[in-house]
């Protein structure tokens, strides 16, 4: 996968390599200072455990670059003051910079990169998508003419989770002498990787100690400033070849070589060696990362310096962790004749860096943009609605993580729906550490650069993905002892939020859900009302419903004794699981010109003049900030930055749609789908990547062509950047799911429920084919093949029992060994 970035400045020309790998290899060619924050997110690389973005080693913040190293669910509280209100935020830290590592030849003044880009001449990164490993290839000429070839390797350890390593192997060309090469750590980072965030406190690090042991080692040791959690690491430097000996005897401090530079939050070593020309001389930086939040640890820096200590050499912690990574992709294998494959797999690769079976213990949530940036405060929103229906096929033990990751924060749902006077459990939008919520009070427009009310809490609806993620791992698994144990316990208490939060409303004889935001985002009230939130959401409703009806069945699959502890535990009485049917079945449902409509009191908004607009602004995908800029309000438009009301046709097929509908006592034809979707696609400017994902699912068996160039247009979001600058700030990590997800099940029309596989495959006029191999109620190996005129499902042989395989309205059983061909 070649990359479309722009070359640019001297260091134009790059090694070439063969294109033949360009399905596995992201590259880059050159440098050019106005992309560097793109490509610094999209070669990051990570564990599960943390995660290092794609910055070169010999950098600083500085406008350009931004190195940052974020671990999973380390989080700092600190108050700013905004307009003259004190606001607290909670931020994923930006951690301790392990990467520092320049050089230059002795005599010189400036080490490599204290002048920016001035001494590359030439460069290229490529990312192995299959190994997980970020190679720098670069020529280095310095002021006064020594040429240095450079060849960077750097991994995340998959193998062992708390080891990051790079190798570094430098070459003179021109010159022979004694060659200076310093190898640091450094705690006096902040956050400043989100320039609207600039405005708020950026230091979330205070030095607790610094420092060396022997001869090897350096270590660091920060600590949080609100969060008091104590970060350690520990760097073992290394240096061979068959050109390295040290420089003994010298002056100004130096001893044998080396020379070492301690003050608060930096810990660095400059070691000299004998460098001859065509000599290689490898250095070898491995780091060792822990904090106060890991288990089994009991001191984090006491950890990092033993496992410094006794880490391997490079080449083999790189084999090690190559064959973890193998084992990943052989999980979660997609093979299809894809010219846009590279895309799909760097996908892949991020989603699983970013949540892995390390990321499982350590009680974190899915982060909306991946452990690869500041954008969203590393806050977890809903994005594991996406996420997860690519794990739970795939890696199912993840989503049970994550699952368990929102029932420890169960109690803090309940406290928040106890505060707002209702009862059951209320999630946050945006979570964090503790479960509450986190959703900032203001947000900065940047186009006008005024502070706005964030309304952004009132999405409820972030329960309902709750507990139909639990249903969905669920159907997908079997896995009743999950059910049992926690899942039922959240999904009922979200049905017990909706059946409290829904009152009777006797002008429409239905029950109705007031003051609340949909996942459109763009409304949060009305143009004629001062009241925040909007009414009957139509997605936030049909949810809820569902989530009521959907009691029923989870308890009707919990033992008999299960059912009747968590009916005691709960104080659920029949009365109250009557009333819970009740409300499921009578909740009001807007309509408006034979459409579902986004809320009630739509259809009273103003039609945009789509067409002026479009002529004034080339790119209205942020249509809510341009309007406010111009001193208007997106609430006043029927506009929409996501559709909502198609989402429910990504969570459920149009007939399920057709089903809810009507059990809500709503007469819904088969042409409703047609008729909705055509009303709102161009009234819609996808200002989420996740919009994209979306249409191309939802238009999957309606229009093929467009369903097609909205599934190219989500696999381009990060790697071309669509939004316009995003992608520095963070990968998004749910369309990235999300694509993968359409190929998994969007174009294969896979479905679980009711205890089977369901398959009704649509594929667009550039697929021929394509091939998934699942994980399905214990079996590893459910293999399903679509090809133009049938679909083929096999079962490995194994030990588990038979799989039910559903296909136009019919059952089938498969046995382990056997495989069965429908014709389409």
């Amino acid at each position: 996968m070649e990359s479309e970035g722009r070359p640019g400045g001297p260091a134009q020309q790059g090694v070439v390599r063969p294109a033949s790998a360009a399905p596995w290899v992201l590259a880059f060619d050159g440098f050019d200072p106005a992309d560097e924050g793109r490509r610094e997110a999209l070669c990051a690389v990570g564990n599960g455990y943390l995660v290092t973005r794609g910055a070169a080693p010999e950098s600083r913040a500085d406008g350009v670059h931004y190195p940052g190293t974020y671990l999973a669910g380390c989080y700092d509280r600190a108050v700013s003051v905004l307009d003259g209100r004190e606001v607290e935020n909670e931020d994923l830290v930006n951690g301790p910079n392990w990467l520092p590592l320049t050089f230059r030849v002795a005599g010189t003044r400036s080490w490599f990169g204290d002048d920016g880009a001035s001494d590359l001449r030439s460069q290229r990164l490529e990312l192995d998508l299959r190994r997980g490993v970020l190679v720098r290839y670069a020529l280095v000429v310095d002021a006064q003419g020594h040429r240095t070839r450079l060849v960077q390797r750097r991994i995340a350890s998959l193998a062992e989770a708390h080891l990051v390593a790079l190798e570094t192997v430098l070459t003179p060309e021109n010159w022979s002498g004694p060659l200076e090469i310093r190898s640091a750590l450094d705690g006096t980072v902040a956050n400043t990787g989100v320039a609207r965030y600039r405005g708020l406190t950026s230091r979330h690090l205070a030095a607790v100690g610094q420092g060396t042991d022997g001869e090897e080692l350096l270590w660091l040791r920060s600590r949080t400033t609100g969060s008091c959690l104590h970060l350690a690491l520990a760097a073992r430097t290394r240096l061979h070849g068959g050109g390295v000996r040290p420089v003994a005897g010298r002056q100004d401090g130096v001893r044998d070589g080396v020379r070492d530079e301690i003050r608060d939050g930096w810990a660095a070593r400059t070691i000299t060696v004998d460098a001859v020309a065509g000599q290689a001389v490898t250095v070898e930086k491995t780091v060792a990362v822990h904090t106060s939040r890991d288990p089994a640890v009991d001191d984090p820096l006491r950890a990092a310096r033993r496992l410094a200590t006794r880490a391997a050499g490079f080449e083999d912690l790189l084999r090690a962790h190559a064959q973890r990574w193998e084992e990943l992709w052989r999980r979660c294998r997609t093979d299809v004749a894809l010219a846009d494959a590279g895309a799909l797999h760097l996908h892949l690769f991020h989603l699983m860096q970013t949540y892995s079976e390390h990321t499982a213990d350590l009680d974190a949530g899915i982060p909306a943009r991946g452990w690869h940036g500041e954008a969203y405060r590393g806050h977890v929103f809903w994005d594991e609605l996406f996420v997860l229906q690519t794990l739970n096929l795939r890696l199912p033990e993840l989503s049970r993580a994550v699952l368990r990751y929102r029932y420890r924060r169960l109690d803090a749902a309940r406290e928040a729906a106890r505060d707002a006077g209702r009862r059951g459990a209320m999630y946050p939008w945006q979570s964090a550490a503790d479960g509450t919520e986190k959703a900032p009070l203001l947000h900065l427009n940047p186009l006008s650069d005024r502070w706005l009310a964030d309304r952004s809490h009132l999405q409820r609806h972030v329960g309902s993905a709750v507990a139909y993620n639990v249903w969905q791992y669920y159907q997908a698994t079997g896995d009743l002892d999950f059910l049992a144990g926690c899942g039922a316990e959240m999904l009922l208490e979200v049905a017990r939020f909706w059946a409290d939060t829904a009152a009777w409303d006797p002008q429409v004889q239905r029950y109705t859900i007031s003051g609340v935001m949909g996942p459109d985002e763009y409304h949060d009230g009305y143009p004629w009302s001062e009241r925040p939130g909007i009414d009957d959401n139509a997605y936030t409703n049909v949810l809820a419903s569902w989530v009521l009806a959907r009691a029923d069945d989870c308890l009707a699959a919990l033992p008999g004794y299960r059912r009747d502890e968590l009916r005691e535990r709960l104080a659920l009485d029949p009365g109250e699981l009557d009333r819970w049917q009740d409300v499921s079945r009578r909740l009001h449902v807007p309509f408006h010109d034979g459409v579902l409509s986004q809320f009630a009191g739509y259809e009273r908004l103003a039609e945009l003049d789509w067409d002026a607009y479009r002529r004034r602004h080339p790119d209205i995908r942020r249509l809510d900030r341009l309007l406010e800029a111009e001193g208007d309000s997106v609430n006043r438009y029927k506009a929409s930055k996501q559709v909502d009301v198609l989402m429910l046709y990504y969570l459920f097929s149009a007939h399920e749609v057709r089903d809810l509908l009507r059990r809500l006592g709503y007469r819904a034809g088969h042409d409703l789908f047609h008729r909705t979707v055509g009303y709102y696609l161009p009234r819609t400017v996808h200002g989420s990547t996740l919009s994209s994902v979306v249409h191309a699912w939802v238009l999957a068996r309606s229009d093929r062509r467009a369903s097609w160039r909205f599934f190219r247009e989500a696999l381009a979001g990060d790697l071309r950047d669509v939004q316009g600058g995003t992608t520095a700030e963070g990968i998004h990590l749910g369309a990235m799911a999300g694509t993968v997800d359409l190929l998994q099940r969007g174009y294969t029309g896979l479905e679980t429920r009711q205890d089977a596989l369901w398959l009704d495959p649509h594929l667009p006029d550039p697929l021929d084919g394509l091939e998934v191999e699942l994980r399905y109620r214990g079996h590893w190996g459910v293999v399903v093949t679509v090809a133009r005129r049938q679909v083929t499902v096999r079962l490995r042989p194994g030990q588990p029992g038979p799989v039910r395989i559903g296909f136009h309205g019919s059952l089938t059983t498969l046995r382990p060994g056997q495989s069965r061909t429908f014709t389409l």
